[in-house]
């Protein structure tokens, strides 16, 4: 290993990379979108910077172009430490590198110690640039003193927003952040975010430790983009109707999974019987997409959308992160999201070739009321509710009082609402709190890996009459998997169906333990079981409010049409001078008036 770093380190110090050559070289661009060589130039200075993008304006290359420079100029500190909180995004950007000849590796939720072990060694001795992990890693103690032995130049925060209290979508986990930059000294941060409020961006560098405030920001304004919100007591006409009108790739966002596969098969059904659309080849190609779907089922859908070969998907906020898809033409919002930030990055994925795109939000004035506050109080039960679900989900998972820490669980909410005896929507809520107020980490849709442990000796398996298959197959495991004798393994072979029912006729004959891949919800107990819990005004009444203060503002720009929607969206984002687009709807009835 020696060797090899003396001999890079000598070979690559011959050698200075400005950035444009690395984006060249790499990623072959011959220029910087907007404001991107403003954010590397202040990262190569060693700033701390909080930079503010709009969906799709390049975020990555604003961490993976210097880290590749300073990588050039001193290979002691050549890697990027990237947090971020989407895994599937974490493993395409980790491809997406390692197909451009660039070292990347991903340490994430549901890895074994021993392939997260490997990985960090990977960043130690090998040439790799970038170490994605995810949130929840830099809770273990473990984990962030394996990172100050690492050559990090960089932090790199993406979802930056999940940090502040203030954020829409706050995790705790991000709070751990300013835990390593104690192990680090000296390394700079780049903050990165799509959508944030004034308040947001001042606590984003508070909880981050930044040195000076330093804010670098696009303007929200999207010239191409047409915000329209349409009054309309038939939602799913509505959307047939625009899909009519407007041609090419389209997202239409729900709140549910239930709706996304009823409308999805609603407008099949709707597009078959409706004679103007005879001949009209892939024009209601139609998919579905939540994130009870199974990983390959969510990536082959998507992929498929991607490609084209789908035009439409029917998706609830699942659907989205990630995707660098230019030729959206249209984003129809079917329900009232529940705040700006998250309707502004999901209308955001329109029209990102510059080219004419729609943003269309469907508005029924008294029904989505109603839904609104109803949202409030499913989103914030009663302390004394969320106090119960703490304690039905403890008995629920057997853990007994003062036990349990560290421990992770795959919950199945609907078994514990139906054992339980509790209501399905308010009980998610309550995890989530207790997520926030530190007792647990709640992640939603958790797909678990298949595990396996191999229970009967291997000179003693001549004795069970094992077929063919099934011998081949514990042989393979056998020799992939060292631990699988002492400890479930995560394993690959159980992809396919046939693999998938040889290991359950072995768990049923004795031989191994075998738990199969699902989709549920995962539960780590960050600390012991409490015998009451307390949940503060930071985390409970203020959160409240914050949130019907949020979900104002939204009802607020659905229902009024004095006031241009692109000059709303950009005054509730801090842009208080920007002038009327001249497109929204409200503008063009406006003009007809005028």
């Amino acid at each position: 290993m020696y060797i090899w770093k003396k001999n890079c380190i000598f070979a690559l110090k011959m050698y200075q990379m400005t950035p444009k050559e690395a984006l060249h070289t790499y990623f072959g661009y011959d220029n910087f979108r907007p404001l991107q060589e403003e954010i590397i130039a202040s990262v190569l200075a060693g700033r701390d910077t909080l930079a503010l993008m709009p969906t799709g304006g390049g975020k990555s290359i604003c961490f993976q172009v210097p880290t590749l420079v300073m990588g050039h100029e001193n290979p002691e500190k050549r890697l990027c430490l990237v947090v971020t909180p989407l895994i599937a995004l974490m493993r395409d950007q980790v491809e997406n590198l390692k197909a451009r000849g660039i070292h990347a590796a991903a340490v994430y939720t549901g890895m074994t110690w021993d392939k997260q072990r490997v990985a960090l060694d990977n960043c130690l001795y090998g040439p790799y640039h970038f170490l994605y992990c995810s949130p929840e890693r830099l809770e273990s103690e473990e984990f962030r003193k394996r990172l100050a032995d690492l050559p990090i130049c960089l932090i790199a925060v993406d979802e930056a927003h999940c940090i502040s209290q203030w954020g829409y979508d706050f995790r705790p986990s991000y709070l751990k952040i300013a835990e390593v930059r104690k192990v680090l000294p000296g390394v700079p941060v780049l903050a990165l975010t799509a959508t944030a409020t004034p308040d947001t961006i001042d606590d984003i560098q508070d909880k981050l430790g930044f040195e000076e405030k330093h804010v670098l920001r696009k303007s929200f304004h999207r010239e191409n983009l047409t915000y329209v919100v349409r009054r309309t007591d038939q939602k799913e006409e509505q959307v047939a109707h625009i899909l009519s009108r407007v041609p090419g790739s389209a997202i239409v966002y729900v709140r549910n999974r239930k709706r996304a596969q009823e409308l999805a098969e609603w407008l099949k059904r709707r597009s078959n019987h409706d004679p103007s659309q005879k001949g009209r080849e892939n024009f209601f190609s139609i998919d579905y997409y939540h994130a009870g779907l199974t990983t390959k089922e969510r990536n082959e859908r998507q992929q498929a959308w991607t490609e084209g070969k789908t035009r439409v998907i029917v998706a609830t906020n699942a659907f989205g992160m990630g995707i660098d898809k230019p030729d959206v033409r249209v984003v129809i919002h079917y329900d009232l999201p529940s705040h700006l930030e998250s309707y502004y990055q999901e209308a955001g994925r329109a029209g990102r070739d510059g080219k004419r795109a729609y943003a269309v939000l469907l508005y029924n004035p008294q029904e989505d009321k109603a839904k609104l506050q109803k949202r409030a109080a499913d989103t914030y039960p009663p302390k004394e509710f969320v106090e119960a679900v703490y304690h039905k989900t403890m008995d629920f998972l057997q853990i007994g009082a003062g036990s349990g820490l560290g421990h992770r669980f795959t919950l199945h909410i609907d078994q514990l609402c139906q054992v339980m005896k509790l209501p399905v929507i308010q009980t998610y809520s309550a995890l989530h709190i207790l997520s926030q107020a530190g007792y647990i980490d709640f992640e939603e849709e958790h797909e678990t890996q298949p595990r396996v442990q191999i229970l009967v000796a291997r000179h003693l398996l001549g004795e069970y009459n094992l077929s063919f298959e099934q011998a081949e197959l514990l042989d393979v495991l056998m020799r992939s998997y060292t631990g699988i004798y002492t400890d479930l393994q995560y394993v690959r072979e159980a992809d396919d169906k046939k693999t998938h029912e040889i290991l359950v006729s072995l768990a049923q004959r004795g031989i191994i333990t075998y738990i199969p891949r699902s989709v549920g919800c995962s539960l780590t107990m960050t600390n012991e079981r409490q015998t009451e819990i307390y949940l503060s005004p930071e985390i409970y009444e203020k959160r409240q409010e914050q949130f019907v203060t949020k979900l104002k503002a939204m009802y607020e720009y659905a229902d009024q049409n004095q006031f241009c929607r692109e000059q709303v969206l950009l005054s509730y984002f801090g842009e208080t001078n920007a002038a009327p687009c001249g497109h929204c709807d409200v503008c063009r009835e406006l003009f007809i008036q005028a």
